[in-house]
């Protein structure tokens, strides 16, 4: 029965009879899957009417089990990367017994089922292909490998666009060893990159790019291009890269999955090489927009050369609400949800302050400018987007402060990088804008606040 499959009454409550509420704003309905560890259950936001996948791990099993980092890491990743061809984390939530994690609901199913009955049309697979590069694009400009790309964690939504989800082997840069790799052996062997099987460490972009080799090699053929029922001939011929093409299969298509499966990465084509590829190039929908397009649509930013902020004139006069218990979930250490978060990323990226929030704003465009950024217009008055004018590793360095309101006298800012790179992002708060902003904040994000708990707002 459909009782015995729902979380237990200190996480929700039952209404009517049948209903199963979830903390006061989300419905839970019928069981979607569950897995060695979760759970997974259609759900409604209760106020939106959206429909929602809702995800349930229980604390005490992950922690036996030694999960706890993967889970920790795998909701950083999620919040990191937002784009229109990955499964979207709305919300993490928490109880003394359960996590939950509330997903976009993508009612498509896996690409995996439209393909194990034969390949796809080269057009419709091409399109797939498109959004696959789009998504895992953006992953790598966040430092993000997925490192377990294939059909069964690509979604279909009922516009039958593309969603990568399933983030658990995913891996952020920190995790790199002293030589800039990473180390563990993880993914599906029947797409696992040839130096991710060697133990000599591998570069976690160019083995994604490998795994889309294979997956647009399925996606046209219908079948893997490595097969064997033994585990290791497999492998041997993962090394080798030993395949053969269909013959259906057109020849421009046939010399991109060929430069893909290349078993040196360093001579492997590269994802800005895959979008200049003709074939890759045919048919792309508009809707395929480079990472830098897709941050400034995000964070709602007109113009770079601006440096003025709009007037009163048909703007709030305070900040937006922000969410009680995200602040808490990653501020406070008194509350359980605050071990699910990256603390050795995220710190330095939020803060809490007694001051108005004209005078934060006014004080984020003093420091930019000393720092040499440009402002750039936003289009709320307490949202403001700071761009580095010299070249970084990854391009340059923009960074996103908005101002939220958490209750009287006290507002919340919260710092986001929309480009660049991550290092050289980490260091910019910590060394540069933390110092600058010392008259102004009550609490950084991370630090010890034990003393400031009962202020902040236990009375969730």
């Amino acid at each position: 029965m459909m009782e015995t499959e729902q979380v237990a009454d200190e996480d929700c409550h039952v209404n009517n009879g049948a209903r199963k509420i979830l903390l006061g704003k989300y419905e839970m309905g019928r069981l979607l899957g569950q897995g060695t560890f979760a759970k997974v259950y259609r759900g409604k936001n209760l106020v939106t009417q959206e429909n929602v996948a809702i995800k349930v791990l229980h604390k005490d099993q992950v922690k036996r089990t030694g999960l706890m980092e993967q889970i920790k890491r795998e909701i950083s990743i999620m919040h990191l990367v937002k784009h229109p061809n990955i499964v979207e984390l709305k919300e993490v939530m928490a109880t003394k017994s359960k996590v939950f994690f509330v997903m976009e609901f993508v009612k498509g199913g896996e690409l995996f089922a439209k393909i194990k009955k034969g390949g796809l049309e080269e057009d419709l697979a091409r399109k797939y292909f498109q959004q696959l590069i789009c998504a895992v694009d953006y992953c790598h400009s966040r430092g993000v490998s997925h490192r377990d790309l294939k059909p069964e964690n690509l979604l279909l939504d009922d516009k039958e666009d593309l969603k990568v989800s399933d983030f658990g082997f995913s891996a952020l840069p920190e995790q790199k060893w002293n030589d800039g790799l990473l180390h563990t052996r993880c993914g599906t062997p029947a797409y696992v990159a040839p130096e991710v099987l060697r133990k000599k460490g591998y570069d976690g972009a160019k083995a994604d790019t490998w795994s889309c080799g294979v997956i647009l090699f399925v996606l046209l053929s219908g079948h893997l291009p490595f097969r064997n029922e033994n585990a290791m001939k497999m492998y041997v011929k993962i090394l080798k890269a030993e395949y053969e093409f269909p013959p259906w299969i057109s020849r421009d298509a046939k010399r991109l999955i060929s430069n893909l499966l290349v078993v040196d990465p360093e001579k492997r084509i590269t994802i800005p090489e895959i979008r200049a590829n003709s074939w890759f190039q045919k048919g792309l929908a508009q809707s395929a927009v480079s990472s830098n397009d897709l941050e400034d649509t995000e964070n709602g930013v007109r113009s770079e050369d601006q440096e003025e902020f709009p007037g009163k004139t048909g703007s709030k006069h305070s900040p937006p609400f922000y969410n009680a218990f995200e602040l808490i979930s990653s501020m406070s250490s008194g509350f359980d949800l605050s071990s699910l978060f990256e603390t050795k990323r995220r710190r330095g990226s939020m803060f809490t302050s007694k001051c108005p929030a004209s005078m934060i704003l006014s004080t984020l465009k003093s420091v930019a400018k000393k720092l040499n950024f440009r402002v750039a217009v936003s289009d709320t008055e307490f949202k403001v987007k700071l761009l580095g004018k010299e070249e970084g590793r990854k391009g340059k360095l923009a960074v996103t402060a908005e101002v939220f309101e958490l209750a009287a006298e006290l507002v919340v800012v919260e710092l986001s990088k929309c480009s660049g790179d991550t290092f050289e992002y980490t260091k910019f708060c910590e060394e540069d804008v933390r110092p600058a902003l010392k008259d102004i904040v009550w609490s950084w994000q991370g630090d010890n606040i034990d003393s400031h708990e009962g202020q902040v707002g236990t009375s969730n």
